[in-house]
């Protein structure tokens, strides 16, 4: 298991994995809900042989990333993950990173780029499709079954389960989100950790009951929330990757996204990968990425 290191922001000590540190260029890859920076440990070899200084940061709320002061507002809104993430690239001094999210980190690198024009080299969203924040979205019933999850966590009986039962919870997820049989349970167990953070049931709770306007936001991102929403159209070359067996976002969620996008947009579908690409197909993610980054930096 490889150690963390850390990036001390005004509100966040933030905990991060990192490949090749010596990189030319950089990349980002942020894991989704409910997952940890491991998940990339398949895909950040790839990238760093390709000559990438990788970096894989905690999610505020998951272990071992933690708050610096126990009077900030434990938000989960994913306006507050975006601005995390521009912190995080100011501390390290980074300079246009390619941004890779997963899951929340999806949300997260595309909000970053919505809140800073120029930030990112790349864009690379995975099992997300962009513009799906809104909670006054229209929903396919198939999708409406498939966020059952989201409305369990508003009620008291939900909140119980993510305090009291987070690892059959989460368990759950993953065991429902992809084709059986598709995970090893170590890997599991080394995810599960990061639940374990103090904050993180909190986190969780706030963060989808906030998307569906069940729960108020920090008033600190209010300036923020307001640059992301509606969402804004982004200038950065954008890649989407989206399981075709996926249970959790259907494929169709990202489709139809392109007048979004404006500084060039691809998107494919991995047939028979659920909701875990980077775990369940690594070599297919890895590849794709390094595809579309290489091609978009020679112009072609």
């Amino acid at each position: 298991m490889q150690n963390y290191h850390c990036a001390v922001t005004d509100r966040l000590d933030i905990a991060y994995l990192e490949w090749n540190p010596q990189g030319v260029r950089t990349a980002i890859l942020l894991h989704g809900w409910p997952d940890s920076p491991e998940c990339w440990k398949a895909v950040a070899p790839a990238l760093a042989d390709a000559g990438y200084r990788v970096l894989a940061p905690a999610l505020r709320g998951f272990a071992p990333t933690r708050f610096r002061d126990p009077a900030t507002p434990r938000s989960g809104q994913l306006s507050a993950l975006g601005r995390d993430l521009l912190d995080f690239i100011d501390t390290l001094g980074l300079e246009r990173p390619a941004l890779i999210g997963h899951d929340w980190g999806a949300r997260a690198v595309a909000n970053a780029c919505g809140l800073r024009d120029g930030v990112a080299s790349h864009l690379v969203m995975l099992s997300v499709g962009y513009g799906t924040n809104d909670p006054n979205q229209p929903l396919a019933l198939p999708q409406t079954r498939n966020y059952w999850y989201h409305w369990y966590m508003a009620t008291p009986r939900g909140a119980r389960t993510v305090q009291d039962e987070r690892e059959a919870f989460t368990r759950m997820m993953w065991d429902t989100w992809a084709p059986s049989g598709w995970y090893d349970p170590a890997d599991f167990d080394e995810a599960a950790r990061a639940f374990q953070g103090k904050d993180w049931a909190e986190i969780v709770l706030h963060s989808y009951r906030h998307r569906w306007g069940f729960a108020e936001g920090d008033p600190a991102y209010a300036e923020d929330e307001a640059r992301l929403y509606p969402a804004p159209v982004l200038q950065v070359p954008t890649l989407v990757l989206h399981g075709g067996a996926d249970t959790c976002n259907h494929p169709d969620s990202s489709n139809g996204r392109e007048a979004f996008f404006q500084g060039g947009y691809e998107r494919q579908v991995l047939d028979g990968v659920g909701h875990f690409p980077q775990r369940e197909a690594p070599q297919a993610v890895a590849d794709a990425i390094l595809r579309f980054c290489l091609k978009q930096a020679a112009g072609i």
